[in-house]
């Protein structure tokens, strides 16, 4: 999982901020321009293009241009990196769950022990 750190910190910092988490939900259902995901968000085209920036740059989505307009489109590859992040944790923390409830069952019902 170390190999992943760097990933990880950069594809929790981009989702750390709802505008872009929204934009993210959005392009799920499919690809869009910028003028489109940029709509519903009241800011400046300029300060929407750094949300754009900071999910491209994390891997979450990719853009292109054709002509004027940019398109983006979400990117799956971050998903499995967050998929065995997660799977990891809940393995380490059903472990830890697991034998929290041993010690619990046995200490609720300790062995006589032989004299």
């Amino acid at each position: 999982m170390e190999q992943y750190q760097p990933a990880l910190d950069g594809l929790f910092q981009a989702l750390a901020d709802p505008t872009r988490r929204a934009v993210l939900g959005r392009l799920g259902r499919g690809p869009a321009s910028i003028s489109e995901l940029a709509e519903p968000f009241d800011m400046a085209l300029p300060s929407f293009m750094k949300h754009i920036h900071v999910l491209e740059q994390s891997g979450w989505i990719s853009t292109r241009k054709q002509g004027r307009v940019r398109t983006c489109a979400i990117e799956t590859a971050p998903l499995a990196i967050v998929d065995d992040w997660l799977v990891a944790q809940r393995k380490l923390w059903e472990a830890r769950t697991d034998r929290l409830e041993q010690f619990l069952a046995d200490t609720a019902n300790p062995k006589e022990t032989p004299r």
